[in-house]
């Protein structure tokens, strides 16, 4: 008998700001056939939905909202793999101070902070946004074991482009941190079956490619 398998529904939500293709074409370069889109129904009949992000908080959460995912999203994030990428991991935050008090999906609680002149070793103030390739510290012994950092070592090269960052309010939820001269930052999350990053996988070579394999490896597990 030939036993056919049920092909993973990943969903990148559209809101408009964002790599969107380039999140997609890591997803097909490891099996993963994702679907851009904003529709509440292709969302809610995902296996996993992965919401990235680039540009302003307020834009971002402004298009949620005339879109009304909101209550879509929350309602997935607690059943499924929810996967957030860089300005997607700080729309799950309450709050950002970007552009006045904005409010966040809330997901998980806590807010994002704006890097506030960081210096390097010399007292020399650094370039806000932080752009480039920075180390990710993961924290607690085999924390990234059952999470989407699993097979990466600590202290990897991941690539960065952002001028905030999140701090949940539980520091439990902290998988991962990284240093921006005299800042230390949260570079990666967990909270039950959601995993956010403040870095780019899709622009982190082979080893970013791994977090979108794991990713394919939890939605194949939780199909079966």
């Amino acid at each position: 008998m030939v036993e056919f398998t049920k092909s993973p529904r990943v969903t990148i939500v559209d809101h408009g700001l964002g790599n969107l293709f380039s999140v997609k074409h890591a997803c097909n370069k490891v099996g993963i056939d994702a679907e851009i889109t904003n529709s509440k129904k292709e969302i809610s009949y995902s296996d996993a939905v992965i919401l990235p992000g680039v540009g302003a908080f307020g834009d971002a959460m402004q298009t949620l909202r005339r879109l009304d995912l909101i209550e879509t999203l929350h309602e997935f994030a607690l059943s499924k793999p929810f996967m957030g990428i860089c300005l997607g991991m700080q729309l799950l935050m309450s709050e950002s101070p970007e552009f006045g008090c904005q409010e966040g999906l809330g997901i998980i609680k806590g807010k994002t902070i704006r890097f506030d002149n960081p210096t390097d070793d010399n007292g020399k103030i650094l370039k806000v946004p932080h752009v480039g390739w920075n180390r990710v510290c993961q924290i607690h012994d085999q924390k990234g074991e059952d999470t989407l950092l699993k097979g990466l070592d600590s202290n990897e090269f991941m690539y960065f482009a952002h001028s905030f960052y999140v701090k949940p309010d539980n520091s439990d939820v902290v998988l991962s941190v990284s240093g921006y001269g005299n800042v230390e930052f949260c570079s990666s999350l967990r909270s039950k079956n959601i995993f956010a990053c403040q870095f780019h996988p899709e622009r982190s070579g082979e080893k970013g490619l791994l977090i979108y394999r794991n990713l394919l490896t939890l939605v194949k597990e939780n199909n079966k």
